[in-house]
């Protein structure tokens, strides 16, 4: 049997930036182990799983390694996909997933909008035990939100120079961790450590802007941020916090398009 795939970069700014995503829209679900074995062999940090229904799409994500309960970068991906395959009435495509419903707004030919869930996190009292060794860095402050660790460091200089123990990484009790620091007055760049999953560092992480954005409009007093990550391949979200939403607006740019054979 033969499904047609993508890859997509997303949040990119440029060629061979962004975080590449698996795009697999399908007829029907196909069973959860074909899923996960497709997205191993695809070895992306997330392939994305699409199925029409009579309002919208179901969508799901997997890892190399697990299921995961949402995901940005492979969301725009699936709509950058989809959009190419339909055209919404209003430019809006909605997708039933394990954290809600969530909507994609098409702004222009390849940036969109996702409205995703707010998920502020939570002053942790204190650190997981070796968090500090793992990431070679001392913490400002340690915070967990709904998936996530989130880590502040001092500035961008000292995000740019992690070099994580990623066999330590993976043994804390959590997805993944996100670290980050101011970027000017209106601006917060992050990197994104995830080996438990299977992706040791996340090129852009969609996911996680939920939980960086509100921290921030509570440090800084501000609702509208640019947002850079800060992975070798870089990206750029543009991040606005709307009551218990949040608003991820960026670029997508197919990569490329056949088939897998099952």
């Amino acid at each position: 049997m033969k499904h047609p795939v993508s890859i997509v970069d997303a949040f990119a700014e440029a060629a061979f930036s962004g975080n590449p995503a698996a795009v697999v829209p399908l007829g029907a679900w196909l069973p959860d182990d074909v899923m996960q074995s497709v997205a191993a062999q695809h070895n992306l940090a997330d392939t994305a799983f699409t199925v029409p229904l009579p309002d919208g799409y179901g969508l799901r994500w997997f890892t190399p390694r697990v299921e995961v309960d949402l995901c940005g970068h492979a969301t725009l991906a699936a709509a950058h996909v989809l959009f190419g395959l339909s055209a919404p009435a209003d430019d809006t495509l909605r997708f039933h997933t394990r954290s809600g419903l969530l909507t994609v707004r098409r702004e222009a030919a390849d940036r969109y909008t996702l409205d995703f869930p707010s998920d502020p996190p939570v002053a942790v009292p204190e650190p997981p035990a070796g968090l500090a060794e793992a990431l070679g860095a001392a913490p400002r402050e340690v915070l967990r939100g709904r998936f996530d660790l989130v880590v502040r460091l001092r500035d961008e200089a000292e995000v740019v120079a992690l070099n994580p123990d990623m066999g330590r990484l993976a043994r804390l009790e959590t997805r993944g961790v996100a670290v980050t620091a101011p970027w000017g007055d209106d601006g917060f760049v992050s990197r994104f450590f995830a080996p438990a999953c299977g992706i040791d560092e996340d090129p852009v992480t969609g996911s996680a802007h939920c939980t960086l954005t509100p921290y921030w409009a509570r440090e800084k007093g501000l609702r509208r941020f640019r947002a850079r990550q800060l992975s070798p391949r870089g990206g750029r979200i543009d991040c606005h916090l709307r009551g218990d939403r949040v608003l991820l607006t960026g670029a997508a740019r197919l990569y490329l398009h056949g088939e897998i054979h099952l």
